[in-house]
């Protein structure tokens, strides 16, 4: 059995955190926690890491998992066309339950399904996370769960559905407590997810992909509400599949999600935390 780190012990924590970066390296995957959910990582720019990743969870390729961040400089290096307002709504909800897919940066070298172009990110609001996206850089992160089942909300759970398939699980407590479950599953706790890719030169409207821990009300008091498209709207195309799973990332629709991102035309869930 894959060993669980808990990380509130600190000898448990270097070890685990020492380890994770290691199998990450090495193109293995490693169980999060993060502020909504826990995340299954890998290496986003490692293609091999991010197959294992979606074999992992019984996924396909049109459901990319989205990318968890260190930091929103790291926005400007994978997104390109960022909007004023998505630059408002990262500096409001970052770190934080707020997933953004936006247009990739085209000279990227990375491989994370069939994403038609667009980037679904992240930056997470969990000090373990982001220790370990700043040692490591972007990962590809989505809930920690079996395709269709609920996302993990501890690591105990996430090792349940997952196995060996996972090299190193760090414990870092229960995830979502800090949020209000208002999203679309009862007790779902995951990100919510907004696809900006509509907005071109200022034109256009953001739209909300799915409905997360951060509410809509709370969106429309940073950006007002002539920026965000009507609920119920007709889907765009390139976003959906870079957010079916996305929390970390954010989770499973068909579920209860971190990454359930990738979304709407992918049908299902992240993480990317998520994570």
């Amino acid at each position: 059995m894959t060993a669980i780190f808990d990380c509130s012990v600190d000898s448990q924590l270097l070890t685990g955190m020492r380890l994770a970066r290691g199998a990450i390296g090495r193109g293995q995957l490693v169980v999060i926690p993060t502020d909504t959910v826990y995340g299954v990582a890998a290496d986003a720019f490692s293609a091999q890491a991010v197959a294992g990743l979606l074999a992992a969870k019984g996924r396909e390729r049109t459901a990319p998992p989205p990318v968890l961040i260190p930091g929103i400089p790291t926005l400007d290096a994978l997104a390109t066309e960022i909007p004023e307002v998505v630059r408002q709504l990262v500096a409001e909800f970052w770190p934080g339950g707020l997933t953004v897919i936006l247009r990739a940066q085209p000279s990227l070298q990375w491989d994370l399904g069939e994403t038609r172009g667009t980037v679904a990110l992240r930056m997470p609001a969990n000090p373990i996370a982001l220790e370990l996206l700043a040692e490591t850089g972007p990962l590809a992160v989505s809930s920690a769960n079996l395709s269709g089942m609920p996302s993990a909300t501890t690591a105990a759970q996430a090792e349940q559905m997952l196995g060996e398939h996972v090299a190193v699980y760090l414990d870092g407590g229960p995830a979502g407590e800090s949020y209000e479950a208002i999203g679309e599953r009862p007790g779902d706790t995951s990100s919510t997810i907004v696809d900006a890719t509509g907005i071109h030169d200022g034109e256009g409207m953001l739209r909300i992909v799915r409905a997360g821990v951060i509410s809509r009300e709370r969106i429309v008091a940073v950006v007002g509400e002539q920026m965000l498209a009507p609920e119920g709207a007709a889907p765009g195309t390139e976003a959906e599949s870079a957010a079916s799973d996305t929390d970390p990332a954010a989770s499973d629709p068909a579920a209860s999600d971190p990454a359930a991102s990738d979304a709407a035309t992918a049908g299902d869930e992240a993480g990317s935390a998520a994570s």
